[in-house]
């Protein structure tokens, strides 16, 4: 900035100048009277040669630099074990766990009057704590006292040591805390009841403690992104990342180190089976969904399971028997190889096992969950469908009889396939009776603004059904869709408010699917087994169901799906009996060689008839 330079004009000094006027006062006065018009006479003035200004230095401008995005790289840190040493312990029913007591009302505010007051519910074990306790083969008091002296889980909750999206349920909890200490555990509630959840927060809890640090969680292929998107909901924190890709990028990711939780469908880990023996991989925790895959224990999936190096075992399934007693003997060759025998009587095989199973049902644990409501629909078959079932049977039964000692159950099942095909649907004239009970009842659910689940073993039936079903939007969802647009189906149906029906097979939605929002589940035709009909039913009658469930079992009266109906309720009694505590005498109800001759009074090879 420039500084004025200060110039004063020339007057005469106080010295030179002479008084005029004797009368103006003395020579002191006279002399503050001209400094004073000395100052008054300054002038400012800017001399240029001596001075500058900012503006000639700095330029006045604006500038803009463009700057690349940050990228935030996680580095892995290898830290050496901690040693901890326990010097005291505070039980959690201490002081300083104690909640704060209630605010007393004031003095001034009016009593409620009692017709007014809500009354909670009573909810089953609401004071209960939720403890880890260490099962019984754990011997040393180390161990036993090391799960012992655990907080209750239900504290940890609500003390942000251990933060959930939302609150667990109290039998949620008792998973967790059965889960925690078990090397080889079954979680086998009913579908709908939060497996997946229950797993993977107790897998949060082992790698937060350090219990694990290496974990393979193996399921079936579809089921792959809904295990991916729970974890970003329940454990948000943990590195998680499906195998998947060509050979090279899969024996990277099986080598990383940076993510503790890996995920694997069964398909895949039958191929990479040799990349995991010869990089040596150990896992410190193998989770098994949808378990009831390894049932049979010669198979490649079973053994290929088997054959995975690992610390602890953990098989999670609502059907861990779907035909036979000797179907958890497989998944146990899994936990604990030798345990159980095949051929052991089912109440023995129940003690033995009950260690190591918990199964909870919706009618145990939830008092608020909305009810199931069963109807049976059993329909005479039309005109034309009699005249083809009755030649259709009459020259399928003869055929059998010619077969003799050649006689097959393989031949057996062709015929049942057959006649339950049309039941169906005529293959002549298309007729169906099931069909037209289902149009008249979705048109009734169209018509309330609610939305239902068909089920099917047929991909042909359900193209018929769509045929007849077009007015209420159908969609389907089977193994002929793409596996990159069921998500999309799925999202178009739970979105458009024109979608009333879905159509599905049970192979491709009975496991690994929401779709509470529906209300109603019609089974077109029933399966060969009871479980997997409970399965296809819970993709409705889930947690946070829109409201009662009813499921309409078709079934053709005096067929052969009457016949099948009467085997698969007493295949429901074995597993009752099996999963229930039930220690009176039952009979291995599963659908043996000598039932399925029985279906058409056949005589079974080198066997007896069977009426």
């Amino acid at each position: 900035m420039r500084f004025p330079k200060l110039h004063r004009q020339q007057q005469p000094t106080a010295e030179t100048q002479t008084p005029t006027d004797s009368k103006t006062g003395t020579a002191p006065n006279r002399a503050a009277s001209a400094a004073t018009r000395a100052a008054s006479d300054l002038v400012a003035a800017v001399d240029t040669s001596r001075s500058w200004h900012v503006d000639d230095v700095l330029q006045a401008e604006l500038c803009e630099y463009e700057l690349a995005a940050l990228e935030t790289m996680a580095l892995p840190i290898r830290l050496p074990k901690i040693q901890a040493k326990c010097r005291s312990f505070v039980f959690p029913e201490a002081a300083a766990w104690t909640p704060p007591a209630n605010p007393k009302p004031k003095a001034n505010t009016p009593p409620i009057p009692a017709d007014d007051q809500k009354r909670e519910k009573p909810q089953k074990g609401k004071n209960k704590h939720h403890r880890i306790k260490p099962p019984s083969d754990i011997v040393k008091l180390q161990d036993r006292l090391y799960y012992m002296l655990q907080p209750p889980l239900d504290l940890l909750v609500g003390s942000g040591q251990l933060n959930f999206p939302f609150e667990p349920f109290p039998y949620q909890l008792d998973g967790m805390a059965f889960l925690f200490p078990r090397y080889a555990a079954i979680l086998a509630d009913e579908m709908g009841l939060g497996k997946t959840m229950q797993a993977i927060s107790t897998i949060r809890l082992l790698l937060c403690s350090g219990e694990a640090r290496s974990i393979l969680l193996i399921c079936p292929k579809p089921l792959v992104t809904n295990w991916l998107r729970e974890f970003s909901v329940w454990a948000p924190e943990i590195p998680i990342a499906a195998i998947e890709g060509n050979s090279a990028k899969r024996s990277f990711q099986w080598q990383s180190p940076n993510v503790p939780v890996k995920v694997a469908n069964y398909e895949l880990l039958m191929r990479d089976q040799s990349t995991i023996d010869e990089l040596g991989l150990h896992f410190d925790l193998v989770v098994l969904d949808e378990a009831q895959r390894i049932k049979n224990r010669s198979s490649t999936t079973a053994q290929t399971v088997r054959s995975i190096s690992r610390t602890r075992s953990w098989a999670l399934t609502g059907t861990p028997v779907e035909n036979c007693p000797d179907d958890l003997v497989g998944v146990f060759e899994f936990l604990s190889p030798g345990y159980l025998k095949p051929g052991m009587p089912v109440n023995q095989m129940a003690k033995q096992a009950g260690e190591f199973i918990l199964r909870r049902t919706k009618d145990m644990v939830l008092d608020d969950m909305p009810p199931k409501l069963y109807r049976d629909a059993d329909l005479d078959l039309t005109p034309e469908q009699w005249s083809t079932y009755e030649a259709a049977e009459q020259e399928g039964v003869l055929h059998l009889e010619n077969l003799e000692q050649s006689l097959t159950i393989q031949h057996v099942f062709e015929l049942v396939l057959r006649l339950k095909q049309i039941c169906n649907f005529d293959p002549v004239t298309g007729a169906s009776c099931k069909l037209e009970r289902l149009v008249a009842d979705i048109d009734e659910v169209a018509a309330s603004g609610k939305k239902a689940i068909v089920f099917s073993q047929w991909v042909k039936s359900l193209d018929k059904i769509k045929d007849a079903l077009q007015p209420y939007g159908p969609l389907e969802y089977h193994g002929k869709i793409p596996q990159k647009k069921r998500n999309v189906v799925i999202d178009q149906f739970k979105s458009d408010p024109n979608s009333h029906v879905i159509l599905m097979s049970y192979g491709a939605g009975s496991v690994g699917l929401n779709l509470q929002f529906c209300e109603y589940v019609f089974l077109f035709d029933r399966w060969w087994n009871p479980a997997i009909e409970d399965q296809a039913i819970n993709r409705a009658h889930r947690l946070g169901a829109a409201g009662a469930v009813t499921v309409t079992k078709m079934m053709a009266a005096g067929t052969i799906e009457q016949r099948i109906n009467d085997v698969l309720d007493q295949k429901r009694e074995m597993f009752d009996a099996l999963f229930s505590g039930h220690d009176g005498p039952t009979r291995n109800a599963g659908l043996t060689r000598e039932e399925i001759f029985g279906l058409f009074d056949l005589r079974a090879p080198c066997g007896k008839k069977v009426a």
